[in-house]
């Protein structure tokens, strides 16, 4: 062997090799990243199966199903901590979940079917939204209270997040309206109104930007002005879109089966992957933004790398030359 020679200069771009996660049965329609804990962070999915998943983020890997609910699950979220997770149901219940055990803690019932979960930072209290037009707030330390109700939208609530330090809220209807709200007062105190339902909606606290898709159109939106930052038009109509921690790029997916990642900056399409055998109906990157998790039609979650060819998880960077990432569990 000749060491003084250099290496071969790699021309040809690394391909991506997404990890898929199987074990649903059917569509795979929403998901959602614990914050990073002492033990990585966590994914759970939601699912037409009605029973949602958690995994170790990073890996994929399985760790448990929360069983209970008697209908499609549409909705799922995990707390910062990863301890706490809560799923929205067509079973017409919102229901809380032990994390770690598993375990049912608390039932709610709702009247109609619930499509959006999602917790205050504390974990104290609930905030639900679905077809009944009410966004509902449940104190989780007083169970058995009657939740505040917020009302306003004239069709069913797709999304309710909470924002600006848990003081506000924001909802998507399909009344194609996107509200913010006062917690307190329960008043709308500034509304989006756009010429087709919503598909999605991400917030992302760190910079108070609200990514909003409809159509082929992925948004991006102040938070607490809803004044519109930019718009980004895509080659195909989107269902899902996310940013990335660091603002440096955002993906997005819809009916074409694809994974688009485009530079937010430049609002450059970079790349499209083509992995999933269906429209894919959620996206959301991993808290730490070395991966992005899609759900689809089809069934699964893949896992696809931010930075393509890099050592990380499951993935193994192999010699230049192979121009591909493997993964070591193979």
């Amino acid at each position: 062997l000749d060491f003084h020679r250099s290496p071969p200069k790699v021309s040809m771009a690394m391909r991506q090799t997404p990890l898929t996660c199987s074990g649903h049965t059917r569509p795979v329609v929403d998901l959602a990243f614990s914050g990073i804990t002492p033990y990585g962070y966590f994914l759970i999915s939601a699912c037409k199966d009605g029973k949602p998943m958690l995994r170790q983020g990073d890996t994929g890997d399985w760790i448990g199903t929360f069983l209970g609910h008697k209908g499609a699950v549409w909705g799922a979220t995990l707390n910062n901590e990863a301890t706490k997770a809560a799923t929205a149901a067509a079973d017409f219940t919102a229901k809380v979940w032990d994390a770690v055990t598993g375990d049912e803690v608390l039932t709610l019932a709702h009247k109609h079917i619930v499509k959006s979960v999602n917790f205050t930072q504390d974990s104290s209290c609930l905030l639900t939204g679905g077809n009944d037009k009410i966004i509902r707030i449940y104190d989780l330390n007083k169970p058995e209270a009657e939740p505040q109700e917020i009302t306003g939208h004239t069709s069913a609530i797709k999304k309710a997040l909470w924002c600006n330090n848990d003081t506000q809220i924001l909802s998507a209807a399909d009344d194609k309206t996107v509200r913010l709200w006062d917690r307190n007062s329960t008043e709308v105190v500034k509304q989006l109104s756009f010429d087709m339902s919503v598909s999605s909606m991400e917030y992302i606290p760190d910079g108070e930007v609200l990514v909003i898709t409809y159509g082929k159109t992925i948004a991006f939106y102040n938070a607490l002005s809803l004044d519109m930052i930019k718009t980004v038009d895509a080659p195909a109509s989107i269902h899902s879109a996310s940013l990335h921690p660091d603002k440096d790029f955002f993906v997005a997916g819809g009916d074409d089966f694809k994974l688009y990642k485009f530079d937010y900056g430049t609002k450059e399409e970079l790349e499209s992957y083509k992995g999933h055998f269906g429209p894919v109906h959620c996206v959301r990157f991993s808290p730490d933004g070395e991966l992005y998790a899609s759900g689809s039609e089809d069934g699964t979650l893949r896992l696809w790398q931010t930075a393509v060819g890099k050592t990380y998880g499951l993935w193994k960077c192999v010699l230049p030359g192979e121009f591909s990432c493997l993964m070591t569990n193979n």
